[in-house]
């Protein structure tokens, strides 16, 4: 698992000053829910969205964070061992994205961890098993590189359990 380390960037929840319009990483989905759909999803607490910024405006990176539950009977056989027989919170990471023109600096990895790092100090407050991702095709493997695991029925459908990443960036600086 890596964590870039870049300077002049920050990380902050979205707000009225954030230039919505200007983001673009060149997936319209993405685009769309960024531009059209985030701010209602925070205004109506469906979803917490960070954007990653070095002016306060503009948006190089974002993700969502909200909460899910889990059916443990569909985790892999080792790991519903360890677990009770009822839904698991969990915390979604919904979307994830780097501007365009951002792109090819290791700003994903960025993003990522920092999603990582706030799943992991909210689970703290409010109890929260793991980061699960529904990830694109051609993000599957970004994903697995950085440790998550997928379901069994449902191969794009990743976990990566709060104690594991507690134990990843235990001896890491993340940027943050």
């Amino acid at each position: 698992m890596t964590g870039a380390r870049l300077t002049g960037f920050r990380f902050e929840p979205l707000n009225p000053l954030h230039d919505k319009a200007g983001f673009q990483c060149g997936q319209p989905e993405l685009d769309g829910y960024f531009q059209r759909q985030a701010r209602q999803d925070v205004s109506r607490d469906l979803a917490r969205v960070y954007v990653l910024t070095r002016d306060g405006k503009n948006v190089d990176g974002f993700y969502t964070l909200s909460a899910i539950s889990v059916d443990p009977t569909k985790l892999p056989p080792q790991t519903v061992r360890k677990l009770p027989n009822i839904a698991i919170p969990a915390t979604l990471l919904g979307r994830m994205a780097v501007d365009k023109r951002m792109q090819g600096i290791g700003l994903g990895n960025v993003v990522l961890m920092n999603a990582l790092r706030m799943a992991l100090d909210g689970s703290r407050i409010v109890g929260s098993w793991a980061v699960i991702v529904d990830a694109k095709p051609d993000a599957l493997a970004f994903y697995m590189k950085n440790e998550f695991q997928p379901f069994p029925d449902q191969p794009s459908r990743l976990f990566l359990t709060m104690a594991h990443f507690a134990q990843l960036v235990s001896g890491l600086s993340i940027a943050e």
